[in-house]
């Protein structure tokens, strides 16, 4: 199959592509990396009459930050996030999620602003989104907008978005000192989607969790943030004596706050499973790194 009629229009401007968006109303859609909008406008799951490509709008292309802010451009493709040595020094978690993401020509082109966009339950930076406490900047012709990363992402492939907007960057707060990390993911082929992953950050000093922060992938209608299991971790010693226990009642914590559904990839019964061995790597893994300050 292959795509309906559309009108493509290639702005200059961001003040030109929100006008447009702004006169195609709900009939307006944006192609940045077009990794997934084009193949479901093939599939004709979606039939936008506009298409506004913002490719030649250099402004969107900034990866920088700002005041310890992280901003990313609605331009930035996933290999710039990989490959970047400021993603890396400062938000590790970042760099460690983008290397599951599908396959190289896809990393090459599309984008992480879109990815969290499309908001897809197996995708992976709306939870790397969701666990840094990011934000989503929004632009429209009557201005701009900014959503924390809790309030943007709302469900199965749907955001806080209205027609007429689009997102221009997102932005990070700087990661703590004393942050271990860590993201993990489970899929039969390497790029496939995932079947469950998870997203973990432990703030340590002095060997005490001042901060815990937990979040599923593919194990619902998008990222799920595990709140109890954060706030039991948070105040606790956590060292190599500590950590079975506490990692094991988050694990169970972990799996009573998802609600997968049965489909052609798993059974419910299985995602949940998972929920809990992802959950485990992912805080393993961050107590490991926690105290350090650059990737590794």
């Amino acid at each position: 199959m292959k795509a309906p009629v559309f009108d493509y229009r290639a702005p200059r401007s961001l003040a030109e592509a929100t006008a447009i968006l702004r006169d195609a109303g709900p009939d307006g859609r944006v192609l940045a990396g077009g990794q997934s909008l084009m193949p479901m406008m093939n599939m004709r799951i979606v039939a936008p009459g506009v298409l506004v490509d913002i490719n030649r709008i250099e402004e969107l292309a900034r990866l920088d930050a700002d005041g310890g802010t992280l901003r990313v451009g609605a331009l930035v493709r996933h290999v710039d996030i990989l490959h970047s040595p400021l993603v890396k020094a400062g938000w590790p978690l970042m760099s460690e999620a983008t290397a599951y993401v599908a396959h190289p020509a896809i990393r090459n082109r599309g984008t992480t602003c879109g990815s969290v966009a499309h908001n897809d339950p197996a995708a992976e930076h709306p939870s790397v989104l969701l666990t840094l406490g990011g934000s989503v900047v929004i632009a429209s012709a009557e201005g701009r907008r900014e959503v924390k990363a809790e309030d943007f992402l709302q469900g199965l492939m749907t955001t806080a978005l209205e027609p007429g907007e689009m997102i221009v960057e997102l932005r990070y707060p700087p990661v703590r000192p004393g942050t271990g990390w860590a993201f993990v993911e489970f899929s039969r082929r390497l790029g496939d989607f995932a079947l469950g992953g998870a997203a973990a950050l432990l703030t340590l000093r002095g060997g005490v969790c001042e901060e815990a922060r937990l979040t599923l992938v593919g194990m619902g209608e998008g990222p799920v943030r595990v709140t109890a299991a954060e706030a039991l971790l948070a105040g606790q010693r956590i060292d190599e004596g500590t950590a079975p226990e506490l990692f094991e009642a988050a694990v169970q914590l972990a799996r009573r706050a998802v609600d997968p559904t049965d489909d052609v990839h798993a059974g419910a019964g299985y995602r949940r499973h998972l929920a809990g061995v992802m959950a485990r790597r992912a805080l393993a893994r961050a107590l490991l790194r926690s105290g350090r300050t650059h990737h590794a």
